[in-house]
């Protein structure tokens, strides 16, 4: 891993890649040093961790220090001028508290199960 910030994804989940595609293009285009590593790729060995831990959240590494989930989310929009208010926002201690409820026991089990389904059926589509 070269850069200081780099975010770990599953470029195969539609709404993951959606997403952190919007992020790798707004940091290109604004000359941000963040890196993006798809989990299906050789850059997953870098991470020391397994394609089923990574596939189930987000995971961002910044300074050497590994976030997954919310943490992870903050971490990058704060190193992304346009989000950093969002971080702010969602860094709020009740926000984040909701914020990381929701993520963890709803919004990422479902997009897992999701890529489950994917996996097995072999179905590329959402």
């Amino acid at each position: 891993m070269t850069t200081e910030t780099r975010v770990l994804f599953n470029a195969d989940c539609p709404i993951c890649n959606a997403e952190i595609c919007h992020y790798q293009a707004y940091a290109e285009d604004s000359g941000l040093e963040i890196g993006f590593d798809d989990l299906n790729s050789d850059a997953l060995a870098a991470w020391n961790i397994d394609a089923d831990t990574a596939a189930r959240r987000l995971h961002v590494v910044h300074e050497g220090q590994v976030s997954a989930g919310i943490p992870a989310f903050l971490v990058l929009w704060k190193e992304m001028p346009r989000y950093r208010m969002l971080g702010k926002l969602v860094g709020l201690p009740g926000i984040r508290h909701l914020a990381s409820i929701g993520y963890d026991y709803i919004l990422a089990p479902l997009i897992y199960r999701r890529h489950l389904w994917r996996q097995k059926s072999g179905n590329t589509a959402l």
